[in-house]
């Protein structure tokens, strides 16, 4: 039976996708243990019940994000903070230090201050997910089983850790040389 993999793209700039897609030969191995399930690199809208494993990339920004979190922690046996923005918030984090006051002020900012042309806040519903009053990284919203930290973390990182976890081995995520195989 193939595990049930899932990678979700929160507050981030997709490196950590990117980085994945850098296991090369590797991607071919999986197609052979996994089932991708959900992810931005396929067309599934809804994240589906009974998954096995959910690399998170990027910080917990909005409201549609914490949502997401909650179901994935319902829905999934291993969660897996992936890259730095999921572990430590990182750069989207940086909104909590401008000192904007609240999410309103960042918005105003953002689509006003800073705008070159047609300066206005979207106000229809569904366009702009209602901001958290501050960015988090994704343990601080649901627990989180393993932090695979990186800007973005290394293809072979996430080769070990993926490796180890498909072994049926505790991933050990320790160490600058990670190897697997």
């Amino acid at each position: 039976m193939k595990v049930r993999l899932a990678t979700v793209w929160l507050g981030g700039c997709s490196g950590c996708h990117m980085s994945f897609l850098d296991l090369d030969e590797f991607l071919i191995d999986l197609v052979d243990a996994v089932e991708i399930v959900y992810s931005p690199v396929v067309d599934v809208k809804e994240y589906p019940e009974n998954v096995d494993v959910c690399l998170i990339e990027g910080a917990v920004c909005n409201e549609d994000n914490l949502e997401l979190l909650h179901k994935i922690r319902q829905r999934t046996k291993v969660i897996v903070s992936f890259g730095d923005c999921a572990v430590t918030a990182n750069v989207p984090a940086i909104r909590n230090q401008l000192g904007l006051g609240n999410r309103e002020s960042v918005l105003q900012h953002a689509y006003i201050t800073n705008a070159q042309d047609n300066p206005s806040v979207p106000k229809a519903d569904g366009i702009v997910p209602q901001l958290l009053e501050r960015v988090m990284p994704v343990h601080e919203a649901v627990h989180v089983e393993y932090f695979l930290p990186g800007c973005p973390p290394p293809a072979a990182r996430i080769k070990a850790l993926v490796g180890q976890m498909l072994s049926g081995v505790e991933p050990k995520l320790e160490g600058t040389q990670l190897k697997f195989g």
